[in-house]
């Protein structure tokens, strides 16, 4: 132990039950990482992988994750990267913990459970095992809330480096970096500039401190996404960060458009469709495969003309079918919040997000001169294919297969959350505010532009469960019901027990404390010898067969309409 700094073993005794549950996350990442060494690949993955190798920005979404690759690639590791992803994993946690019990005064039980769905759940610690943007952008967004919510943003008595317009620059900064990582962070820049807003005005601070921190906030967060878009120009011909807006919304608004009710240019009426629309298939099938009305435009698909047609196009339907297109957007928002996982959106992605028998084929689509693949470019012709080692893959397999967050349970968060806001309603809702509303966002943006996935669920959920652990921080309506649980029960009797007189002599020794007692009741949940508690895991489907990954048959929870991925 006198190896160990004492900075780390005082806190490691005054968290002794968040750094329990920290290290068994962290053996569960190792295995992960001995099972499949070294990394999981996403038909995303080679698209970010091209960016490390070649700088060149992709414009079907931002590349902000492909040039964190770039960093790393003098490395030669995709073994670095998905370690540094695990640990960005196990640092979301701490973060929540930190400031569930260290800056809001919650019971360390309460941050422990906060924390648990980001240490513990199987999808969760796949998907950092991924080559992919999702656990770089939650990282981030996390970070930036830290920044900003770990101490009152007040002017008075701060340090220069702790000043308010500092930390909002600092967090703004951060979280236009998540937007050049994943799109859905360029919304949560007006959520976080709004909250700063109602903050400040809230707090009573001066103009001084009000305006300077919005404006640093905004300057900072708009800056990464500028510069990106800028170089984003120089490639391609358009100020943005990618050239594929248009076309998801269009897909979108294909699952319900009907081309009779609208009024189209000759140019927008080739995107109609004479198919019903209950006979059509998910929104994804109008971008990946040819039966899609943009297939008859000249390659590539994600070029300014599609993209702006595409959006036109999903402009007028949504004016024309504004009842379907919120009925198209709520049935995806609350597919987040199935008990059960189904296969969505088809057999080949549903796949990926499990931890397989067998490494994903290599793509052929992304050549780099002198290597196969660009995957093998970035290990500087080594095999980028995952090995398989079993018993570790096993292990982690099983693990998956049986301990995750059902989204019922994620959405009970929510309203666990929302309650603590309404209680907090004099405060404006308090600080909860904040991390709730970026998690309701994370959900619902993607349902509104695009189409649900399970991924987006997984970044959401740690953003609901601090507000959740938020809502029992000292000088709560929720930690004062926690306090009045904790108290000891009154017995009262039928008649009172007679007194005898008091024996001369010193006064009797207690042999209790004057402390209230915490005990199980004897058959109450968790007590010994109680019953256990009905039900059992929620149900994983099966890995599907012939799809070259192995496995049983899937049990799919909705009608399933597969269409061809991309495999380019």
């Amino acid at each position: 132990m006198r190896v160990v700094p004492a900075v780390i073993r005082r806190a490691v005794a005054s968290n002794k039950l968040f750094a329990v549950a920290l290290g068994l996350a962290l053996l569960l990442r190792l295995d992960a990482e001995l099972g499949y060494r070294w990394q999981s690949w996403f038909n995303d993955s080679w698209k970010y992988v091209d960016t490390a190798i070649t700088l060149n920005l992709d414009p079907t979404r931002p590349s902000g994750y492909g040039l964190y690759l770039w960093l790393l690639k003098p490395f030669h590791s995709f073994a670095l990267v998905t370690v540094s992803q695990h640990l960005m994993g196990l640092l979301v946690a701490v973060m929540i913990y930190a400031l569930a019990k260290h800056r809001f005064g919650a019971p360390e039980w309460v941050g422990v459970l906060a924390a648990l769905p980001v240490l513990y759940d199987g999808f969760e610690i796949e998907l950092e095992h991924l080559i992919m943007a999702d656990t770089l952008f939650l990282f981030l967004a996390m970070l930036a809330i830290t920044v900003l919510l770990w101490s009152p943003l007040r002017g008075g008595g701060s340090p220069w480096w702790w000043s308010p317009w500092l930390r909002c620059a600092v967090a703004g900064a951060l979280l236009g970096l998540s937007a050049i990582v994943r799109s859905t962070g360029l919304p949560l820049i007006p959520v976080f500039a709004v909250y700063l807003l109602v903050w400040f005005v809230g707090s009573r601070v001066g103009w001084r401190t009000l305006t300077s921190g919005i404006a640093a906030f905004v300057a900072a967060g708009l800056l990464p996404v500028a510069g990106y878009a800028g170089w984003f120009d120089v490639q391609h011909g358009t100020f943005n960060t990618s050239t594929s807006t248009g076309v998801f919304l269009y897909s979108r608004v294909m699952t319900f458009a009907d081309c009779s009710r609208m009024r189209l240019t000759p140019e927008l009426l080739s995107l109609c469709t004479t198919v019903p629309p209950d006979k059509r298939p998910i929104a994804q099938a109008y971008i990946w495969t040819s039966a899609s009305p943009l297939a008859r435009f000249p390659a590539p698909l994600f070029s300014p003309l599609p993209n702006s047609l595409g959006k036109q196009f999903a402009i007028k339907a949504i004016e024309a079918q504004p009842l379907d297109f919120a009925r198209v957007v709520f049935d995806d928002t609350w597919r987040s919040f199935g008990w059960n996982r189904s296969v969505f959106p088809n057999a080949a992605t549903y796949n990926q997000y499990l931890f397989g028998y067998q490494s994903v084929t290599i793509s052929n689509g992304h050549r780099v001169p002198g290597y196969p693949s660009s995957a093998a470019a970035y290990l500087r012709g080594g095999d980028p294919r995952t090995e398989v080692v079993n018993p570790f893959a096993a292990a982690i397999r099983l693990y998956q297969r049986y301990v995750w967050l059902p989204g019922t349970v994620y959405g009970l968060i929510l309203l666990v959350g929302l309650a603590g806001m309404i209680f907090a309603w004099r405060r404006g809702g308090g600080e909860a505010v904040l991390p709730w509303a970026c998690s309701l966002a994370l959900i619902v943006i993607p349902a509104t532009t695009a189409q649900f996935d399970y991924r987006y669920v997984l970044t959401a959920t740690p953003f609901a469960a601090l507000a959740a652990a938020l809502a029992f921080g000292r000088d709560t309506a929720g930690r004062r019901w926690l306090a009045r649980g904790r108290r000891p029960a009154t017995a009262t009797s039928a008649a009172p027990t007679p007194v005898g007189p008091i024996p001369a002599g010193p006064p009797p020794t207690s042999d209790v404390s004057g402390s209230p007692g915490i005990g199980l009741v004897s058959g109450a949940p968790g007590a010994p010898g109680a019953p256990a508690a009905p039900g059992g895991p929620a149900r994983l489907p099966s890995r599907l067969p012939d799809d070259g990954l192995g496995g049983g048959p899937a049990e799919a929870g909705h009608d399933q309409r597969d269409f061809t991925p991309d495999t380019s």
